[in-house]
């Protein structure tokens, strides 16, 4: 057997995953937000980073993972969900129950894209307004020169 294993894709390197976590919670203090916590999931919607600040709230942990992991689970950004969870609510109801209730159809959870569009992981940000989780996940991923896809047009 090959050691290491192959025909993994690397998606997100942890210094990378380090990069954003740490860019984003630097736009946080810039804009004096509420404490915050970034989650970092990898190409397999699985943790690769997770950061919370002092002071943040009860179930930041988990709810910033489900906004990151209801972008991988659809595919799209956290606006997105959001509009098609206002229109479809059935089928976001059917999603949380087949996700065990890990997704969060909101702004705040952002896919990682290369220069290519290909998805490398997500972002997912909780602890202030929804909109201001993003503009943080957004800094975090340009800081690395990739490109943060919210779910809105560009």
């Amino acid at each position: 057997m090959p050691h290491p294993p192959t025909g993994f894709a690397p998606g997100l390197s942890l210094a990378s995953a380090r990069v954003i976590a740490d860019a984003a919670l630097a736009k946080g203090r810039a804009l004096n937000l509420a404490p915050l916590t970034v989650v970092v999931l990898d190409q397999a919607a699985q943790p690769k980073l997770v950061l919370r600040e002092d002071g943040a709230s009860l179930m930041r942990v988990e709810i910033a993972t489900g906004k990151a992991f209801g972008c991988m689970a659809l595919g799209f950004g956290g606006r997105e969900m959001a509009r098609r969870s206002a229109k479809m609510p059935g089928f976001m109801n059917a999603l949380s129950d087949l996700c065990g209730g890990r997704a969060v159809p909101v702004p705040g959870g952002v896919l990682v894209r290369d220069e290519q569009g290909v998805v490398l992981g997500a972002v997912g940000i909780s602890g202030d307004a929804s909109d201001q989780d993003e503009v943080c996940a957004v800094a975090g991923i340009e800081a690395v020169g990739l490109a943060a896809d919210t779910g809105d047009p560009q």
